[in-house]
């Protein structure tokens, strides 16, 4: 990205996540003034070069009505150009919250278009309507509707919403695989939450994720990527520890575009699927903020957060027609992890000596490190020193 004519300043929170450490770089490569923010003394963005002020705020998950509040005056003592939360909980909460927020812009769309995404139940109406394939799904208001006997198995049960904010702090809600009647009965059982709030029993649908990430300017796309998870921790399936880029697959990109251009989408999304054994791709959820692997995306020439940052402060962002392909980005710390979980399971002799020898060969003209740079020492120092803290204290 070019360097701006005029400096803006923005305000990235949620400083402790590795995305907001991707937007912080970005950002403060492309010139902005970058303040950064989190509810501890210090955050990984926070102790980037390219962070010209650290925050402590409140959190915005346990102490909501604070942390409006916070930045609420803080707007009105530094009246940043653009404020970028990259969490679900503060994006949500900071949209629900915006007509008190008075002078703060969010690169968002409205709150009533973010949760026509972000309500899985709204999602799937939204698919069905504009024609993206989705798993047979059926709404409930609350577990007492149910009636397992009925039901075929296995089968998904899928809360619309993976936060719910209660007025003074969030519930996590997870999602459930019911193989039985006596399983489904459990488990409405014992996530107490489903009892008053919605949710859908949704088709099983066997095979592997795919996704699609995507910046569209009110309703236009300016940018899609695509990759594939190489590692994860836990091994079985999670975060993404190293990655690679992929050419994004032209059905995804399809389906991707129906539906946000069908909501006259604005900011980024990362739209999820789940493809069968037979090829068949179905839409899962749309996440509405940043990722986790943001950074492979800018590496490999497509740097959302520059990006979206100029099409919200001056409505000139370019569209990005292609990017590298085989690009590779290593978390090294969480591959660490995830390679001492594969340690501990029951994996054979020889397919723990396979993954070993995986870790100590990485790609080095071709794979970068998430945390590590070498012009921005810092965060990779704070992580370490934070990663042994908590491993000393087990």
């Amino acid at each position: 990205m070019e360097s701006l004519s005029m400096i803006f300043s923005v305000l990235v929170l949620d400083a402790n996540q590795r995305s907001a450490l991707a937007v912080t770089r970005s950002l403060g490569r492309s010139n902005y003034v970058v303040t950064t923010a989190d509810s501890t003394d210090r955050a990984l963005a926070g102790v980037s070069r390219y962070s010209s002020q650290y925050i402590q705020s409140p959190n915005s998950e346990t102490n909501p009505a604070d942390y409006v509040n916070w930045l609420i005056k803080l707007q009105s003592e530094r009246k940043f150009d653009l404020v970028i939360p990259v969490t679900e909980i503060t994006s949500q909460l900071l949209l629900m919250s915006h007509q008190d927020l008075h002078g703060v812009k969010l690169p968002f769309a409205s709150y009533e278009k973010v949760m026509k995404l972000a309500h899985k139940g709204h999602l799937v109406e939204a698919a069905n309507r504009l024609g993206v394939p989705a798993p047979q799904s059926e709404l409930y208001e609350s577990a007492p509707s149910v009636d397992p006997s009925i039901q075929t198995y296995p089968l998904v049960l899928k809360p619309c919403l993976s936060k719910i904010y209660t007025g003074t702090h969030w519930i996590a809600t997870t999602v459930r695989i019911a193989s039985s009647a006596e399983e489904l009965i459990t488990i409405l059982k014992r996530d107490t939450y489903l009892q008053n709030t919605s949710f859908m029993l949704q088709e099983f649908i066997p095979g592997h994720g795919a996704g699609v990430f995507c910046l569209f300017d009110k309703g236009k796309p300016l940018a899609f990527f695509a990759h594939h998870r190489v590692r994860e921790k836990p091994p079985q399936g999670g975060v993404s520890v190293l990655s690679r880029s992929v050419e994004a697959d032209p059905l995804l990109k399809d389906y991707a575009t129906r539906l946000l251009s069908g909501v006259n989408w604005h900011g980024v999304a990362m739209v999820e699927f789940r493809v069968s054994p037979e090829g068949k791709a179905y839409l899962m959820e749309v996440n509405t903020r940043f990722w986790g692997s943001l950074q492979l995306a800018i590496d490999s020439g497509v740097d959302f957060p520059a990006l979206l940052a100029q099409a919200e402060l001056t409505g000139q962002a370019p569209t990005i027609e292609r990017y590298r392909v085989g690009q590779h980005l290593r978390w090294f710390l969480g591959d660490v992890d995830s390679l001492y979980l594969y340690l501990k399971s029951s994996h054979s002799f020889k397919n723990k000596l396979a993954r070993i020898i995986q870790f100590l060969t990485p790609r080095p003209t071709k794979c970068r490190h998430e945390v590590n740079r070498w012009d921005d020492l810092a965060p990779a120092q704070y992580e370490l020193s934070i990663y042994l803290k908590h491993l000393l204290g087990r």
